[in-house]
């Protein structure tokens, strides 16, 4: 590559933002390519030959100084791909792409996301990829959107590094290698004393405290004991019902009363009141809203609608989504944004009813680096059918919080029957407001009865509901989100994160979270013998310092320090009991995967099976009883069992199907089926026979096992001429 007098290296952090950035600054920006598989730009600006580079994500990342050391507090930062050979090789040819077109420029642009992480990732590749002096020549962009108005001001108007915000990054990585690693490494240590096992465990400073929460939860619930009460409804004419106004009602007698005066009376229209209320528009999405939104609309996990948002911006199509923000400041000029959303014919059609006077119903909530998550204005090309559904809940709720609030009329109705009060409320919409611009919400419009003070309505019909109190509702992943938000436990980048480790862990599952055995007794035994992994306190209060350092009220030194003293007190607590720690964690795993009884009468257990790399359940009185079930990849426990043979129900395969966790459970008194031939084998000329298996029929070769060769029926068709 010819360098002239003046060269300039601007490090991204994906591959999209360098072609996105690359191709702002410049119209005949120059696609190349490094070793066939790293892309890089070229191009010429005020005089300056420009390179663009990327990362891809994090380079580098913490390491022990001496791996043989019992515990890890002197660390340092390696490239990725030589502390993970197996999962982050693909990183090498990106850092050797930094290391040779960096070298020697005369300035350096830090382009990566500005947020801690993005900050720690061109640091990094400044500091370890460019040369010393790279970061003395180095300068910041900032931008919230990835189009090109966004770049160039941004590029023109760049900043310093943000060194604050660096040495937050910094201290945040190494305690969570202090807390994570070491701590997690502790406790596998303490299942090998007490049980000669291994046992793959995880603990974290903020992964701990939120299992700590939903442990708490499940406690609650199984606690929780049900209390009787009833309801006493009237059904009207008119399609009316009124409930009384006692609501709940947990004394039986009482009830039995109600039912009785009410027999054979009428309903008197008692007293009507009728008031006004406004329903404000919603405040713009920060990532937490934009998350919970949908989960509770389409069912969204927040990883994935993290990740979804994530990609929406680095096409250029929504802005930057990891923000607190809940405000929309003039700057983003909202007309230039409206303009550009109205090519679509969806979108004009609210748009064009917008008020002339712009402005936005914002939230309290406010972030210093990132405006609320709004689109910019470029419509989507080509976008699959969730992240279209992710995209235009951005898109409406943008445009609803500039309407107006709706309106809404409540008619509230008392009435006696038989000397009881019983009352019913209807809700009508006298305008729409924002309801007309948000399809995500439903609106309440419900017809009001015929009927004035005085009136006598026909009873057709009093009914005694008998019920039971339900115990606290378990959280779901956006419920838990918004929960670890209010507790001020964790970040807005890592929450989805660390939910997904409880469950890739084990330690939770389903939708409506539910602890297993295994997370509830971590939790129970790190209470008793190390309560500080578990307190909140604790990790808010390390996170409260790691914003000062960002605010120049703390230091990396100090609050690192402070994690290390921290991390060796606990790890003294596990030390003195690992045994009975041990011991605890290693039985409840057992206990964690008990899937049912076997016929001899010993558990059934899941395990694995590191040679064939497989799932199977085996019975706990093996070697007296060697019954084994082999285990579908990515099948799922039900709490049912086969009406046949009493053994647990699997879920299975990709549309999921249901079977008994035994492949021949009925099959005993079935006839042997005469095998069918359906043709000839294309891999060895053999005949091909229908079979029938787990998952149904299918076609395999007579010369199994030798030929492999399989299909579906339906695929027999096309695989056999």
């Amino acid at each position: 590559m010819c360098i002239r007098d003046r060269n300039e290296v601007i490090i991204c952090e994906k591959p999209k933002s360098a072609e996105k950035i690359a191709k702002a600054l410049s119209s005949k920006a120059k696609k190349n390519v490094f070793n066939k598989k790293v892309k890089y730009w070229t191009l010429e600006r005020d005089g300056k030959d420009i390179t663009v580079l990327s990362a891809v994500g994090h380079l580098y990342s913490l390491t022990p100084d001496n791996p043989k050391d019992k515990v890890y507090f002197d660390l340092h930062w390696a490239p990725l791909f030589e502390i993970d050979k197996k999962y982050k090789n693909y990183t090498k040819d990106y850092v050797r792409a930094i290391k040779k077109y960096a070298k020697d420029a005369d300035s350096y642009i830090h382009a990566c996301d500005y947020d801690i992480e993005g900050t720690l990732i061109g640091y990094h590749a400044l500091k370890y990829g460019c040369g010393d002096d790279a970061l003395k020549k180095s300068s910041r962009m900032k931008f919230s959107t990835l189009t090109k108005k966004d770049i160039v001001e941004a590029y023109e108007n760049r900043i310093p590094i943000d060194r604050h915000q660096v040495d937050s990054g910094v201290a945040r990585h190494i305690l969570d290698f202090y807390f994570g690693v070491n701590i997690s490494k502790a406790l596998m240590k303490s299942v090998s004393a007490a049980k000669k096992r291994f046992l793959k465990l995880s603990a974290g400073r903020v992964q701990t405290p939120t299992l700590s929460i939903l442990v708490d939860r499940e406690k609650e619930i199984k606690k929780f004991v049900p209390k009787p009460y009833w309801l006493i409804k009237a059904l009207l004419d008119g399609e009316i019902e009124a409930d009384h106004v006692d609501g709940k009602i947990f004394d039986k007698t009482r009830a039995e009363e109600i039912f009785s005066n009410c027999e054979n009376s009428d309903a008197a229209v008692d007293k009507i009141k009728y008031s006004n209320s406004t329903t404000k528009p919603p405040v713009p999405f920060n990532l937490g809203g934009l998350q919970s939104e949908a989960y509770n609309v389409f069912g969204f996990s927040p990883k994935k609608t993290q990740t979804i948002a994530q990609s929406l911006y680095t096409a250029g199509y929504t802005s930057y989504p990891r923000t607190s923000s809940q405000k929309l400041p003039e700057s983003l000029d909202f007309k230039s944004i409206f303009l550009q959303l109205s090519k679509n014919s969806e979108f004009r059609t609210h748009i064009s009813a917008l008020p002339a006077k712009l402005k936005p119903n914002e939230g309290k909530k406010e972030d210093a680096a990132h405006p609320a998550i709004h689109p910019t204005g470029i419509l989507p090309d080509k976008l699959d059918k969730d992240e279209l559904k992710i995209y235009e809940l951005i898109v409406y709720r943008f445009i609803s919080v500039f309407f107006e609030a709706a309106t809404f009329e409540t008619m509230s109705t008392t009435l006696d029957i038989g000397g009881e009060k019983f009352k019913f409320r209807r809700r009508r919409v006298t305008h729409k407001g924002w309801l007309e611009h948000y399809p995500f919400k439903k609106i309440d419009n419900e017809e009001f009865p015929d009927v004035k003070e005085g009136d006598s309505i026909i009873v057709k019909e009093i009914v005694s509901e008998e019920k039971e109190t339900k115990p606290p509702a378990r959280y779901n992943q956006a419920s838990l989100i918004k929960e670890l938000e209010k507790r001020e436990l964790g970040t807005k980048a890592t929450r989805a994160d660390i939910i997904d480790k409880l469950y890739d862990r084990k330690y939770i599952t389903g939708n409506k979270i539910e602890v297993n055995q295994l997370g509830e007794n971590i939790i129970d035994t790190l209470s008793e013998y190390c309560s500080n992994l578990t307190s909140e306190e604790l990790t808010r209060d390390f996170e409260n310092k790691l914003e000062g350092i960002d605010n120049d009220k703390a230091t990396r030194e100090s609050v690192v320090a402070e994690g290390e003293k921290e991390v060796k007190v606990i790890l003294g607590d596990i030390d003195k009991n690992k045994v009975k720690i041990g011991s605890q964690i290693y039985d409840a795993y057992q206990e964690s995967n008990i899937v049912g009884k076997c016929k001899c009468g010993g558990n059934l257990v899941k395990k694995y099976s590191p040679k064939n790399k497989s799932t199977f359940v085996g019975c706990s009185n093996y070697p007296d009883c060697k019954a084994t079930y082999s285990v579908p990849k990515g099948a799922n426990f039900l709490k049912k069992t086969c009406k046949t043979c009493g053994l647990p129900i699997i879920s299975f395969g990709k549309p999921r199907q249901h079977a008994c966790l035994d492949p021949n459970c009925g099959k005993e008194n079935t006839k042997p089926r005469e095998m069918k031939v359906v043709g000839v084998c294309p891999s060895c000329g053999k005949e091909l026979i229908k079979r029938s298996g787990r998952y149904g029929e299918f076609v395999g070769c007579r010369g199994f096992p030798k030929c492999r060769f399989t299909c579906s029926l339906d695929e027999l068709k096309d695989k056999v001429q």
